[in-house]
């Protein structure tokens, strides 16, 4: 072996060495403690890593829920309640119960009620075909029926039905993480509570546009006949836009907003039973005339309080006579005084 080869060999080693050396003592002089609870908190959460907390990943989630005063602000959608209890125990804090969430689409525009107006051969995405036009439909809002929902969504809760052309969470596998929330170009899938026994209400509808033109587009559509805003006694149903919400927080489920819905765009999940739209109907109406008949009535008190008393007739005043007191003069009769004669 030449002595060349020889000393590259050496130079290179302790070139090698250090190099090392400085590594190490970089490290050493600006590394950074970790706290070991960090560690502790990411491993009792899943480990799906899918945001669905608003953080980038289940370490930064442990990281931020171990520097924070409280857990007010950090809720595990994957791991719910329970995994929550073990995240507060591990650092001391009181973690407060959610209620369940579940993904729920605002579309009910099916093939057969909205059908094509235009056929779309692009990429099969719905970001790309949005970012295109409005979609195949008439409807401008509506579901644009390419799955990008189900590809995204990490525990396969969400497929795509042949038939009506549009998704279909299914709520055992979903988690609430909110990717499909994310990732859907229109907007139309909201996390909302699933209810008592997973019972509750929405409108499935994003369409703004006034009633003949929403209708038009799409036989399921929110008109914005505002019927269901007046029927709610709850405050449940907001209007705005042509279009109605149900806050899910507000509502009592009774339903009568979905029986006086003319288009069907408000529907029901997990209700025990079928419903009876003429029953709920007659509820409402015989309310309705309650309410009117005490509404007359009161204002027939009102008008009654509000009219003048008419003034007391002064009593007939009887002409009485005069009584004379004073008695009538008596007349009295002197008689003559005699003289006595005198004797002499």
């Amino acid at each position: 072996m030449s002595t060349t080869v020889i000393w590259t060999i050496a130079i290179v080693t302790i070139l090698g060495l250090l190099l090392a050396v400085i590594l190490y003592l970089v490290a050493e002089k600006f590394k950074v403690e970790e706290d070991p609870r960090i560690d502790e908190v990411e491993k009792v959460l899943p480990g799906a890593n899918c945001g669905g907390c608003g953080y980038a990943g289940c370490h930064a989630f442990a990281d931020t829920a171990v520097k924070a005063p409280n857990l007010h602000k950090h809720f595990c959608p994957v791991g719910g309640n329970d995994v929550m209890k073990q995240v507060a125990a591990i650092l001391g804090f009181e973690a407060e119960d959610q209620a369940p969430m579940v993904a729920v689409l605002r579309c009910n525009g099916t093939c057969e009620a909205r059908p094509k107006v235009n056929d779309y051969d692009g990429a099969n995405s719905c970001r790309v075909k949005a970012a295109l036009y409005s979609g195949d439909t008439g409807c401008a809002f509506g579901c644009l029926g390419c799955g990008d929902c189900a590809e995204a969504c990490p525990f396969g809760a969400i497929s795509m039905d042949p038939t009506t052309g549009l998704p279909v969470v299914d709520e055992e596998k979903c988690t609430a993480c909110g990717r499909c929330v994310k990732v859907c170009p229109k907007k139309l899938f909201e996390l909302r509570a699933k209810g008592p026994r997973g019972m509750r209400l929405a409108v499935e509808c994003r369409n703004t546009d006034k009633g003949p033109a929403a209708k038009k587009a799409c036989a399921n559509a929110c008109i914005g006949c505002g019927m269901c805003f007046r029927t709610c006694q709850h405050g449940a149903i907001v209007f705005e836009n042509n279009l109605a919400y149900i806050d899910f927080t507000k509502c009592k489920l009774c339903r009568e907003c979905e029986a006086v819905c003319p288009t069907g765009a408000i529907h029901s999940f997990n209700f025990p039973k079928p419903l009876d739209k003429e029953a709920v109907k007659a509820r409402i109406a015989e309310r309705n005339k309650k309410a009117k008949e005490a509404a007359a009535a009161a204002k027939a008190a009102e008008a009654a309080a509000a009219k003048p008393v008419e003034a007391a007739k002064p009593a007939d005043v009887v002409a009485a006579k005069p009584v004379e007191t004073a008695e009538a003069p008596v007349e009295k009769k002197v008689e003559p005084v005699k003289k006595e004669e005198s004797n002499g």
